[in-house]
């Protein structure tokens, strides 16, 4: 109910101040992240191109795009925060009273103006003291781009007050009482805080961490509380290097492919290549038993190659197969179940923004990590099509093979598309363009292809599709930076150290390490999502993983699959409510039959895990 004060909506004739004045911001923030993408789009296919058409490199290309880059993620996380697009879990709320679910809703919004208020100071001063660092290409003071960190902080401050400004009084006078007590209660408490030493990491993130998630605050800003929290009661670091560990986690140059890629799978869709590609592999599969099975699982496998992002790859393949599996007798839980599944197994499938965010945070080459990830993708395939097979309610019998006419025409008008994901991979494996530029490259081929191959090409949703993509990229690169500050503030800790004695003492050598990490991450894959959940561990677990003699690929593949698996599990899993979200069908008609096929997926990520050979084999 007071979801309306979370999401964006269309502001009507007589609407309060409040929200008139929220309707403008939001436009205001919109326009300019809209642009930035198209900028960080310009600069970097124009590098690619004159280095490697013109031989003739453009230096300050990557430094230009790096300032772009932060800018885009900081307004790009307040369009978010207005859109109410930021990551969060709301399966408890959601079975409670109409009158909790407002005071969490509250809280979901006075939260993240908690924290922001509290480091708008120390990201102010952070980006002044910046100003003595001069960027190397282009000669600017830093302070040009870390300034993107407070202006970010004080829009979502404004859109924050704003939506508070529209509660009732008691929501407002509840939520601020709670908040008033909590940060009583940890004030007072420490001195004990401090006396328990490392067990105090338990209070702040483990009990405030999880209550606020299951609470429904955005993930990202349950992070920045826990680690705020932690800092000011048992440490006497200054707030200032908070801010830093947040430009930090923002500011790598490989996660510039995250906005990237996002583009490129709305414009995939928009253009019909994902359609042709799916029509393509129906006209092949479409008169066998389980055919359309086979073809959802192909396409799945194809689309997430362009487009990295799991609810894209459902978005864009879903409404095209679904109906027509429904006529053919198959349950819509079991259509569900089989697209959750295969969401799940297409983590692994490059270029995944989990791959691509993994090989940032962990320090792993992204091209080995393109290369290793294709094998394990396909043993998933191979197990979810064999299930689905004998789940399947289609009967062959009346279902007429297709024309070869039929499928040769379906297969020319695919080739263009079907040619993305293998222009994408052969670019980074062959040196043309790094992991990070190559998105470009697909966003100009996808460009020309649909307005000369396909023929369609919307432009009144370009700039929908664009305000899109700096949302969701603000949410995932907020997240990556808040979680960036937590890891440092438990590296600091010594948490890190303990982590890696008690993960070394696991009985079983290395397989039993594989295994505590498949049971770790598939819990906090379900509790976390994917991004997060990568982000705060990998920097703790692939050091210990290396010391114990595992292959940082072979480990990557692992731990995806295994957070994969959590993502779309329910009750908890994000990815199966957005599987029924985008199918149209109530969770509750999906959750008995989703069982199998996670178990399947179980047993291939095991068959990856004890067969190393399948993520390294293609290695180089």
């Amino acid at each position: 109910m007071s979801a309306v004060l979370l999401d964006a909506q269309p502001v009507p004739p007589g609407a309060s101040l409040p929200a008139r004045a929220e309707g403008w911001l939001g436009h205001a923030i919109e326009v300019p992240a809209a642009a930035l993408v198209v900028g960080e789009v310009v600069v970097l296919l124009a590098g690619v191109i004159m280095r490697y058409v013109f031989d003739r490199p453009l230096p300050w290309a990557d430094e230009l795009a790096s300032i772009l880059f932060l800018w885009l993620a900081n307004l790009g996380a307040a369009v978010a925060l207005r859109r109410g697009t930021h990551m969060r879990t709301t399966a408890l709320v959601s079975r409670w009273s109409p009158r909790a679910q407002a005071w969490a809703e509250a809280l979901a919004i006075a939260a993240p103006c908690l924290l922001l208020v509290i480091l708008i100071g120390p990201m102010t001063t952070y980006a002044r003291d910046q100003w003595v660092v001069q960027t190397p290409a282009l000669s600017w003071p830093d302070t040009f781009r870390a300034a993107a960190v407070p202006v970010g902080g004080a829009l979502m401050i404004a859109i924050g007050l704003l939506r508070l400004a529209r509660l009732g009084v008691g929501d407002l006078v509840g939520v601020t009482l709670s908040i008033a007590a909590l940060a009583g209660v940890l004030y007072l408490g420490a001195d004990w805080l401090q006396g328990i030493g490392n067990w105090n990491l338990l209070i702040f993130f483990a009990l405030l961490l999880g209550t606020g998630v299951l609470l429904g605050v955005p993930i990202a800003f349950c992070f920045g509380l826990a680690t705020v929290a932690f800092l000011l009661c048992v440490t006497s670091t200054p707030l200032e290097v908070v801010s830093g560990r947040y430009d930090e986690g923002m500011s790598s140059l490989i996660l510039l492919a995250v906005p990237l890629f996002i583009l490129l799978g709305h414009l995939v869709e928009m253009t019909g290549m994902a359609k042709a590609m799916v029509d393509f592999l129906a006209s092949l599969l479409g008169h066998v038993r389980g055919g359309l099975n086979y073809v959802l699982l192909g396409a799945m496998l194809l689309v997430s190659g362009i487009s990295g992002a799991k609810t894209a790859d459902m978005a864009a393949v879903a409404p095209v197969l679904l109906p027509e599996m429904k006529k053919r007798g198959n349950h819509e839980g079991e259509l569900i179940a089989l697209l959750a599944a295969s969401g799940a197994m297409a983590e692994t499938i490059p270029p995944s923004l989990v791959l691509i965010t993994i090989g940032s945070v962990a320090g792993i080459s992204i091209a080995a990590l393109f290369t290793g990830g294709i094998l394990p993708g396909v043993v998933l395939a191979v197990l979810l099509a064999m299930l689905a097979r004998w789940r399947s309610a289609e009967v062959a019998d009346g279902l007429k093979r297709a024309p070869m006419k039929v499928v040769g025409r379906t297969f020319l008008v695919a080739l263009p598309a079907l040619a993305l994901p293998v222009l994408i991979r052969t670019a980074v494996v062959e040196g043309v363009a790094t992991a990070t530029e190559v998105s470009t490259i697909g966003i100009a081929y996808a460009v020309v292809a649909g307005l000369f191959i396909y023929r369609r090409f919307n432009w009144r949703r370009l700039y929908p599709m664009l305000v899109d993509t700096a949302a969701l990229s603000g949410a995932i690169l907020f997240i990556i930076g808040t979680a960036t500050g937590m890891s440092w503030a438990l590296t600091q800790s010594g948490f890190s150290h303990s982590l890696a004695h008690l993960m070394t003492s696991v009985p079983g050598g290395k397989y039993g390490f594989l295994l505590v990490s498949i049971a770790v991450f598939i819990v906090l894959g379900s509790v976390l999502e994917g991004i997060p959940a990568m982000v705060l561990f990998a920097p703790l677990l692939f050091p210990v993983a290396k010391a114990i003699g595992l292959h940082e690929v072979h480990y990557a593949m692992v731990v995806i699959l295994a957070m994969g698996i959590g993502l779309f599990a329910p009750p908890f899993g994000l990815g199966y409510y957005a599987a029924c979200t985008i199918g149209r069908v109530h969770p509750d008609v999906a959750v008995r039959r989703i069982w199998p096929y996670l178990g399947a997926l179980l047993v291939g990520l095991l068959i990856v895990a004890f067969v190393p050979w399948l993520s390294i084999g293609l290695l180089s």
